[in-house]
């Protein structure tokens, strides 16, 4: 066995390796020399090289989505490890365990005009759970560092940063380790709650008639069979689910905007409920958050082990209690009670379905027309990314197959990394993976096909409506030189030459037929990665969405 000379990198290759963070993704520099010398020489670690610092960032926050453990960045002195902030920032907001691991200088050598040095110690401070800034030297107090570290980003569920000072020579191994490292346990202590206390919760509910249950990001599988039957067999009862949910039953609505969008200040206050119910991660529907802001209820309880937003502003009880513990001892403690409120609310969602599908029947060839098609299409049992801006709302307004397990980068919703995290998610997960993207969001993340990993089978659907079409959706839209150039962004920019640089199959579409074909052909061939580019005309999207909603009524 190789392994890296200096004690230090020794210290930390152990430590990872006793707590079962295997996966390391690197980015080539000379730095970070003895990490990547102790990780790509021991069979144990699953190592994956990838340049761009940005990219190799969210494709890490890719698999750490998908195993639900840590997987660890590794990275050069200087600008390198600013690149890793955006996912970063997102594996924060997320709940993502993430590590990243920066070479750096030692710190005599900063601010004396060296090259490749900045100030690494703590960049991250605003999303960062925690700071391990490391000596040169091994010690007691490197590993306690490095211990709580690891265990941060377990327990806590997010980024942690641990900055290593390494001096030259860096390339020089040794085949014995030189150093014994300490290794400790996380003391996290399991949650528990006072059934004393939740009776008087419970009291609450069993007077209500109006409970909304609103579902944001959720890992698949994560509720309960038993307690969502309870949900949907209680008619005081409103479960609200999205996509990016995972929670699915007939009863739920989990097209909340398509619902609620033609609501009158009557229906609104009549929907107004007594208690609302929240768990998992962000919510996309703007009209939902506008809502509830509006129509406070009297009671919100968030249920999260770790947070609870007060994205309503009406928060009065957050239980710190995993929501399948926590609605094992509650539910017992309810009662039914009589209500309608179920009742005309699922009148509501049926009218809404016959209108939604009468209008879809007659519209054109447009952005909402083939997310339609495209959706309809989706391989049972795959995994679904989906870019953030357009893409996931109009992926809200669709039903979708239950089997099909959907995520998004939710947590600062930006459009940077969702191709390179739908990369990383494909790599960690065995069931075929669909990435749904706008032309912006794709172009804007173009390296993340740079990447020798890209799974034979992964398919990119790519809307191209020649600009940030979301631009056109929000309020204040008007057509001028400012707009196109802007805000949305014009281009005539295709993935082509791409598809072509990287080696991946490319198929193009620009009407329905042209679709049909497109789509039996993505899924027909699972020799390589293959693009799906759409062509949807940028004039009349905006239109036809907004007259959707119109309709509804």
């Amino acid at each position: 066995m190789t392994y890296p000379k200096i004690p230090l990198a020794q210290s930390i290759l152990q430590i990872f390796l006793a707590k079962g963070i295997t996966n390391i993704i690197i980015s080539p520099g000379s730095r970070n020399a003895p990490l990547t010398i102790g990780f790509a020489s021991n069979p144990a670690f699953q190592c994956y090289s990838i340049a761009d610092e940005r990219c190799a960032a969210f494709f890490a926050l890719g698999i750490a989505q998908q195993t639900r453990k840590p997987t660890v960045l590794v990275c050069t002195s200087g600008s390198a490890l600013l690149n890793y902030y955006p996912a970063f920032a997102e594996a924060f907001y997320s709940q993502i365990p993430l590590i990243v691991v920066s070479a750096d200088r030692p710190q005599s050598k900063i601010d004396i005009g060296d090259g490749q040095t900045i100030r690494q110690e703590n960049v991250f401070a605003n999303h960062s759970l925690y700071n391990a800034n490391l000596l040169e030297t091994v010690s007691e107090e490197n590993d306690l560092q490095l211990n709580e570290a690891i265990n941060t980003a377990i327990d806590k569920k997010g980024p942690v940063h641990i900055n290593a000072p390494f001096e030259e020579p860096l390339y020089e191994t040794v085949s014995v380790l030189s150093v014994n490292s300490t290794v400790f346990a996380s003391a996290k202590v399991p949650q528990t709650i006072d059934t004393k206390e939740l009776q008087q919760y419970a009291n609450l509910w069993n007077s209500a008639t109006r409970k909304l249950i609103l579902v944001g990001v959720n890992e698949p599988n994560a509720i309960a069979e038993k307690t969502i039957e309870a949900f949907a067999n209680d008619e005081s009862i409103v479960v609200m689910t999205e996509n990016t949910s995972n929670v699915c039953h007939p009863s739920f609505i989990s097209n909340i905007d398509t619902v609620i969008t033609p609501f009158s200040t009557e229906d609104f206050e009549a929907f107004r409920p007594e208690i609302l119910i929240t768990f998992g991660g962000m919510v996309v529907s703007k009209r939902v958050k506008a809502f509830l802001r509006k129509y406070q209820p009297k009671h919100h309880w968030h249920i999260d082990t770790l947070r609870a937003y007060d994205t309503f502003s009406c928060l009065t009880q957050h239980f710190e209690i995993d929501p399948n513990a926590f609605f094992e001892d509650f539910l017992p403690l309810t009662t039914r009670i009589e209500s309608n409120y179920f009742s005309q609310l699922n009148a509501v969602k049926a009218l809404r379905k016959e209108k939604h599908e009468s209008y879809l029947s007659k519209i054109p060839f447009t952005d909402f027309k083939v997310f339609e098609q495209v959706i309809a299409t989706l391989p049972k049992s795959s995994q679904l990314q989906i870019s953030n801006s357009s893409a996931i709302r109009y992926a809200q307004l669709i039903s979708m197959d239950p089997s099909i397990e959907v995520y998004c980068n939710r947590g600062t919703s930006g459009i940077d990394g969702s191709t390179s995290t739908a990369i990383g998610a494909a790599v960690a997960n065995a069931n075929p993976t669909v990435f749904i993207t706008g032309d912006v969001g794709f172009l804007y993340d173009s390296n993340a096909l740079w990447n020798n990993y890209i799974p034979k089978n992964f398919k990119i659907i790519l809307i191209n409506n020649g600009g940030g079409g979301i631009f056109r959706i929000l309020p204040g839209h008007e057509e001028t030189p400012v707009f196109n150039t802007f805000f949305e962004t014009s281009h005539s920019l295709t993935a082509e030459h791409l598809a072509k640089m990287y080696g991946l199959d490319y198929t193009v579409a620009n009407d329905e037929m042209s679709l049909t074909k497109g789509l039996d052909s993505l899924y027909a061939q699972n020799d390589k990665p293959a693009i799906l580019e759409i062509f949807t005309p940028t004039l009349d999207n905006n239109a036809i969405l907004l007259q959707y909603f119109k309709e509804l009524v």
